[in-house]
């Protein structure tokens, strides 16, 4: 395209040339002509000069465009599967810790209310022992009162106490009793207050001795289990007591890591939406860009 200008021009100052050798002297306007002519050839070759500088550049601008933007897509290519399958990952973690969440609460509940049941349980427990204790205790007091007005002669004196009356009632409500032993402290309780009750009185200190012997060692066997049941209680208390503190700390840590799944799932959707969204631009401008540099080579050409 350039060169044939330039030969037309070229053409033209050599017939001008020519024309001008014949009548140089008379003929100083063609001159004139000669030289605009010479100088118009000059601008069209750098014009010339400067449309090939331009179109070498545009080359390479489309190598390097057609580079970059063919990196760009293959980046973008392998990002979105696996920016994808991160998602699907964490969506995984994200329902498992949801999941782990729960049960840590509900074993946290379990623990709290097998606390509080096992504090209910021991409070009728020890309300039970206080009781039966108490009335062991009482029994025996008594028991040891009559023992000690027996032996020392003072019977009478003690069948007008209150020990007396509850020695009454004990022995009627005594199931494992010998009726023979009954019927002996019967005897001795329905006696007169002046009767000292001598010709018995041994054999009724004996059986009343044995009772309170017996009765002493049911106390002792149940003040034995309070005691272990007190310290099992206690250990149980102290073992629900961590495990709640411990499931607390699941739960707040649980929690915290749903925070930051959630957080991270977005921002990942955010990054494929983006990343997509990119990659459909950088393959239509690839596209576009391919076109245009194959027009203009064409063109150039």
């Amino acid at each position: 395209m350039v060169s044939a200008r330039v030969l037309l021009l070229l053409a033209a100052s050599c017939c001008l040339g020519s024309d001008a050798a014949a009548s140089e002297a008379a003929l100083n306007p063609i001159r004139k002509v000669v030289n605009l002519l010479q100088s118009m050839q000059k601008k069209v070759e750098a014009e010339g000069e400067k449309e090939k500088e331009l179109y070498e550049k545009f080359l390479c601008y489309c190598k390097t465009g057609n580079g970059d933007l063919s990196a760009s897509i293959s980046a973008a290519t392998d990002k979105v599967p696996q920016v994808s399958s991160n998602i699907e990952a964490s969506e995984g973690k994200l329902a498992q810790t949801k999941e782990d969440l729960k049960a840590a609460q509900e074993d946290r509940s379990s623990a709290k209310a097998a606390m509080k049941e096992a504090v209910a349980l021991r409070e009728k427990e020890a309300a039970a022992f206080q009781k039966e204790a108490t009335e062991l205790s009482t029994n025996i007091a008594a028991i040891r009162k009559a023992v000690t007005a027996l032996d020392n002669g003072m019977a009478g004196s003690f069948l007008q106490t209150q020990e007396a009356q509850l020695l009454r009632s004990l022995i009627v409500g005594k199931a494992d009793m010998l009726d023979g032993d009954r019927q002996e402290i019967a005897a001795f309780l329905s006696s007169s207050a002046r009767s000292s009750y001598a010709p018995r009185s041994g054999e009724i200190s004996g059986i009343l001795k044995t009772m309170g012997e017996e009765m002493q060692k049911s106390l002792d066997e149940i003040t034995e289990q309070e005691n272990a049941a007190i310290k099992t209680h206690e250990e149980l208390l102290t073992a629900k007591a961590k495990e709640v503190e411990s499931l607390g700390k699941t739960i707040e840590s649980k929690t915290q890591r749903i925070g930051e799944l959630g957080v991270s799932i977005v921002q990942m959707k955010e990054d494929l939406d983006d990343t997509q969204a990119a990659l459909l631009d950088d393959q239509q401008y690839l596209k576009d860009l391919k076109r245009s540099c194959s027009t203009k080579t064409a063109e150039w050409e």
